[in-house]
């Protein structure tokens, strides 16, 4: 990815639109929090402490989040609710952030999906400053596209394998 990336007022309508997945009793169980510039160390810096490292591969830890210039949280927020079990809220900031990458992609930008056992890691959870019911599913990195590049090799699968009839 380039160091370029798209600004607060072009990301706010494709949220918009990536805000209207499937969400039993529309209780919008998530939300999207931006980390530019120097929050992306500190992030690095809880990875670390979160990882136990603290030699070379401490340092390539650190600069994971520096590989794009805008990470975007992807938070599960768990709310009450009698019909609506936490996994179904879950899923529906997974769909969120799924369908956001698509948007993202659509609108000409690079976007990867970053998740890991960090992301469940009490260093990251303050550096996101998460509230006891939320969660972070991981982030989405986002960036220019290089013109050059080539897209990633997919394993395609065989849907007939996948799609059964009862």
């Amino acid at each position: 990815m380039t160091a370029d990336t798209p600004t607060r007022e072009q990301l706010l309508p494709l949220v918009a639109a990536a805000g209207t997945v499937a969400d039993h009793s529309s209780l919008r169980p998530w939300r999207l929090i931006e980390l530019r510039g120097d929050i992306r160390s500190r992030l690095g810096a809880a990875m670390v402490v979160a990882s136990g490292l603290d030699d070379e591969t401490g340092a390539r830890v650190a600069a994971k989040p520096l590989r794009a210039e805008l990470l975007i949280a992807v938070v599960a927020v768990r709310k009450q609710s009698f019909k609506v079990a936490d996994w179904e809220q879950d899923a529906t900031a997974a769909g969120v952030a799924h369908t956001l990458s698509l948007l993202l992609d659509e609108a000409g930008w690079g976007v990867i999906w970053r998740t890991g056992h960090l992301t469940r890691s009490e260093p990251v959870r303050l550096v996101h400053d998460l509230a006891e019911n939320e969660q972070l599913l991981g982030w989405l990195y986002v960036g220019g596209k290089l013109e050059d590049a080539l897209p990633a090799s997919v394993d395609r699968i065989r849907p007939s394998e996948f799609l059964s009839s009862l």
